[in-house]
């Protein structure tokens, strides 16, 4: 994301300023914090007044609470730089702001409020998102953009699947599969811009050589083999046919990585941690593929793409674009690269964790409370960033 050609009149406090700001600083600390109670949770030790089971409800505030905070400060950032228009600031971004926190406590306490309910107010904020993004990309004419809609709908689209599902069903398997496949394919198709060009800047100023390789036919044929290969996951996860998908369109995906010269950017933090996050995207097509031939768990290659791929990628893309934004510089601190560490000795543990059932107590519980030390550290570290005005030369 480039940084916002310019801003209306503004006096209200900085983190209402810019989209990122709120949805970046209170999506992560919910992720930390969601962790730190889903441990007790799965130990028999919490119960909260949701009715999901415990199982649903870490899934889904991971899936359709976090993620969607992060999706949603990521746009609101990105469509001012579209379409040419000012940001969503003050009041409009705080109604956006609240309405995302109202659905996790309606999802928590859904057994209070009833299903339903929890169900309508978790997913008026996907559409109140939806419909911002829209009026801001048809008024500014941006009509390539609007594909960021479809995104969006299918994110609802599998929340409303979610909720259904757990109700009738008593557990959700299409809305996991569906809220998974979606956020990877978006992580896909947003790393394949982003990576590559953040690494041929670096490499052009810093180490010039080997480039990473444009957008082409081969990245086309990569994210048209996953899209198929999510599609039968979805439809049929058991099938050797299946199996086979996922494998393939993994090998390609770790292909397409390989392309974009990560090996050469060990010197740029904030660069390399975003390789290292999108490594977990053909790890768990593989791992996920060998689930679906029934020589592994399901939980590794699931927890790949959640813990691993979506978790990093999405603290990458955070750390950078919100120095970016405030006007700092793009460097990772030591307390930031140690965040980064944190964050994947987390998915490593809890892949591990699915792999090796006799260790599986140590190390969810060393995956977690990694998981949330990143997550509340992040929160720290950034805390003047979200809340202090733009630096100024």
């Amino acid at each position: 994301m480039a940084p916002i050609p310019r801003l209306r009149d503004y006096t209200g406090p900085a983190l209402l300023s810019y989209g990122f700001r709120p949805f970046f600083l209170f999506g992560s600390l919910y992720a930390g914090l969601a962790i730190l109670a889903w441990l007790p949770m799965f130990y028999g030790e919490l119960e909260l007044s949701t009715v999901f089971a415990p199982r649903d409800w870490h899934i889904h505030e991971m899936l359709y609470g976090y993620l969607p905070a992060v999706i949603t400060g990521f746009l609101l950032t990105a469509v001012p730089n579209w379409t040419g228009r000012m940001p969503l600031q003050g009041r409009p971004l705080l109604v956006l702001v609240l309405t995302w926190g109202a659905g996790r406590i309606a999802v928590t306490t859904s057994a209070w409020t009833g299903w339903e309910a929890a169900a309508v107010v978790d997913n008026a904020f996907l559409l109140l998102v939806a419909a911002v993004l829209g009026r801001e990309i048809i008024k500014g004419r941006n009509w390539r953009n609007l594909k960021v809609l479809i995104a969006l709908g299918v994110l609802t689209a599998g929340n409303i699947v979610f909720h259904i599902e757990a109700h009738v069903l008593g557990a959700a398997d299409y809305g996991v599969r569906f809220g998974i496949a979606a956020t990877m394919m978006l992580i896909m198709l947003v790393g394949g811009r982003i990576i590559p060009s953040f690494t041929r800047n670096w490499l052009v100023r810093e180490n010039p050589g080997r480039l990473p390789a444009s957008f082409g036919r081969f990245d086309i044929v990569s994210m048209i083999a996953a899209g198929a290969a999510f599609l039968a996951w979805i439809a049929a996860p058991d099938r050797s046919v299946t199996g086979a998908a996922l494998i393939a369109a993994g090998v390609l995906q770790a292909a397409r990585l390989a392309r974009w010269a990560g090996e050469r950017t060990w010197r740029d933090r904030l660069v390399v941690i975003l390789h290292v996050g999108y490594a977990f995207v053909p790890l768990g097509f593989v791992l996920t593929g060998l689930a679906s031939l029934e020589l592994l768990s399901t939980g590794a290659g699931i927890h790949a793409w959640t813990g691993g791929a979506m978790g990093i990628m999405t603290l990458a893309v955070m750390s950078r674009a919100s120095l970016g934004h405030t006007g700092r510089a793009l460097a990772a601190t030591a307390a930031v690269q140690a965040i980064y560490l944190l964050l994947v000795a987390a998915a490593l543990a809890r892949i591990c964790a699915a792999i090796h059932p006799a260790w599986s107590g140590t190390l969810l519980h060393v995956a977690g409370g990694a998981w949330a030390a990143a997550f509340v550290g992040f929160t720290l570290a950034y805390w003047a960033v979200f809340t202090r005005p733009r630096v100024t030369a």
